[in-house]
């Protein structure tokens, strides 16, 4: 069902105190708090270390039914490979987060690319070759050059998301390519109207049937999960007077 899905790069942050976790919570109790506001996380850790499943059964537990974890590919496959030649590894990465997926919790599969990987059709095309049709999946370009019809088009062919990505020297095209859509706001802060058109894309989205998931950064303080938490709250409010 099409809805809106907010939330952080990750959560276990003690400097959201107070104002976002009440000053005396422990930090093994952040997530469930989290998730009894929020109801989307992007985990990052899992670029750089394979996650262990007894980690992924304690999310579970503190998180409701309707939580959903999107889930950043191993920098093996991004980085270290750069998508060559990862028909062994990919599957052992997604056996690590099928728990996720098994629970009905995984909202999709983050392949952020490094910004020195330039535009390669059958790079791609070969990599997308090898992904499951069944693993909701986006893809962050960091490089411009990839910012062309041909991707767009691969990413379709695919059911592929195309992750949107908003930093202060680029923006991601807004193009969709998936039956959801990924939004990754990464600027430093965010003023009342790009906050207003944020609500309004996410609405359009919803309108037209798809899911959404957006994720705000400030791990230094608490006003990306503010901003996550304000966006829901809006969207819940203009949902219902509709």
């Amino acid at each position: 069902m099409a809805q809106l899905f907010a939330g952080t790069s990750g959560w276990a942050y003690p400097n959201w105190k107070p104002a976002f976790y009440p000053q005396q919570l422990a930090q093994k109790k952040f997530l469930s708090h989290y998730a009894a506001q929020l109801n989307t996380v992007e985990v990052n850790f899992t670029f750089r270390q394979l996650v262990k499943e007894a980690t992924i059964q304690n999310w579970l537990k503190q998180t409701p039914e309707n939580f959903r974890f999107a889930v950043k590919a191993h920098q093996v496959i991004t980085h270290i490979k750069r998508l060559k030649a990862t028909a062994d590894f990919v599957p052992r990465f997604l056996a690590t987060i099928e728990p996720v997926a098994a629970a009905g919790k995984l909202a999709a599969v983050l392949f952020q690319l490094p910004p020195n990987l330039k535009f390669d059709a059958a790079l791609l095309q070969e990599f997308l070759e090898t992904l499951p049709r069944k693993v909701p999946a986006a893809f962050e370009f960091r490089n411009e050059s990839w910012f062309v019809d041909v991707t767009w088009d691969l990413l379709r062919s695919k059911g592929v998301a195309v992750c949107v990505a908003e930093t202060e020297t680029r923006t991601t095209p807004d193009v969709v390519t998936a039956d959801f859509s990924y939004y990754r706001f990464r600027k430093p802060s965010y003023t009342p109207e790009e906050r207003r058109a944020m609500l309004e894309r996410t609405e359009q989205h919803i309108a037209a049937g798809r899911i959404v998931y957006a994720y705000f950064k400030h791990e230094e303080t608490p006003e990306g999960a503010l901003y996550a938490a304000e966006l829901l709250k809006s969207s819940k409010t203009l949902q219902s007077s509709l």
